[in-house]
Parts: C-alpha cells; structure tokens; sequence
C-alpha cells in the first residue's frame, strides 16, 4: 500500500512561521512534523509515499530527499498552480497506482495505525473520525452504529485528515482545482463511505497557538530542530 501526504498548502493560518518555512517543515518535537508521519508510515509497513508540493516545495525536497533516512521512498508530485485536494490527488495518479492509499493531511499528528484500517470492500473512502477539538465543535460527519459515514444526523465527529481512499473519488473532476470535502459527500449520498472513530492522540497542527501547545506537551521548544 502507498501513502500520499498532503503538502502543497501555503499555511496562511500557521503565520507568519510560514514566511519563510513551509507548515510540514516547522518543528515539532525537534524534528519536521511532516516527518513523524514519514516515520510512522514507515513503522506500519507503508514504504511508498507521494508528496504533492508547490508552497516552498525545493525546500521541502531538499529537507527530505529521497526519504531514505526515514524509512521510506520518497516520489513527489509538484503543483505549479493550486489544484485543492481532490485536484492535487488527481494530478498525483500516475504515482500512487490503482490501488487504494492512505491520504494523510500534513497538518495531522496523529497516533493511529494507517495500515490497520479495515479495506474499502468496494467503498470510496474509509475515514479517520475523531472527538470534536475545541476549534471545530460541532463536527464535520456522522459515523452510523455499523461504521457507515454521512454528512446528516448526530451526533457529528471531526474528520481527522487521515483516510483510506479509492483513487476513483477523483475520477471526472468538475475542475483542476477542486476540493475533496464535496466528493466525499457526494460518495456518502451513495452510501460509499465506512469510518473508524479513533480515540488516540490526534491534534490538528494548524495554527502557531497548537504548534506551542503540541510541543510544550512533547517536551520541546517550538523553535527547537
């Protein structure tokens, strides 16, 4: 199974640490956040990751390379234009195959297993679903008792940012640029969307106030590398 980080974001709510440094590079813990997803895909047996980049993306190639000395193999898939997540997982096909991958947004750290995650059995898209933080309180979809996800009913959980997905979710795009938020609801309106709700740690890495709090709770100085 392959991986694909989303990294292609100008991080205009994490300023201004993003002037200057993309959001998958800025610490976490002394090291790159976008590098602990590396490291964690590489311990779940995922060894096949796409990068999308546009933002700062030669800085971003430069830090990882070729993903060697984190486990893994690096192909990245530069945007010279933003293209939204569903446009950007578009552009990536030719490197992430047929086969369904794990998506993994960047702003993500989370603790959970990827390579666990139950197989589509013919789904769209599998979704990690977390409790509502305190930024998004009312939730993003529902998770029924028997794991089916839809936009309607309550109560509503977080999307984490962590899914399985079915590269045919971005099959005939209205648009080049073009998000992945109403694909999903259109494949949920057809019944086409499973959900685990993970109750390990997850934060999203969005802004300079919950970099400074992931790293004081990680024991690290948020300017540390």
């Amino acid at each position: 199974m392959k991986a694909m980080i989303l990294a292609a974001g100008l991080g205009k709510r994490m300023r201004p640490l993003t002037d200057h440094c993309p959001k998958p590079l800025l610490p976490v813990a002394g090291e790159p956040l976008i590098g602990h997803h590396l490291r964690r895909l590489a311990g779940c047996g995922i060894e096949q990751v796409v990068i999308n980049v546009s933002y700062r993306a030669d800085q971003i190639i430069e830090t990882l390379g070729d993903g060697e000395r984190y486990g893994v193999s690096i192909a990245y898939s530069r945007e010279d234009e933003p293209l939204e997540t569903a446009g950007g997982i578009a552009k990536a096909r030719p490197l992430l195959g047929e086969e369904p991958f794990v998506l993994v947004s960047a702003d993500a750290f989370c603790d959970i297993d990827p390579s666990a995650l139950p197989s589509l059995e013919g789904d769209l898209a599998h979704l990690v679903l977390v409790d509502n933080p305190d930024h998004n309180p009312d939730g993003d979809f529902h998770l029924a008792a028997g794991g089916r996800v839809s936009s309607d009913g309550s109560p509503k959980l977080t999307y984490s940012g962590i899914a399985l997905i079915d590269p045919r979710l971005v099959n005939d795009l209205p648009a080049p640029c073009y998000p992945v938020a109403p694909l999903l609801r259109e494949a949920m309106a057809r019944d086409l969307v499973a959900g685990t709700h993970h109750r390990g740690d997850w934060v999203d890495v969005g802004t300079p106030e919950r970099l400074e709090a992931l790293n004081r709770r990680l024991g690290s100085a948020p300017g540390e590398r």
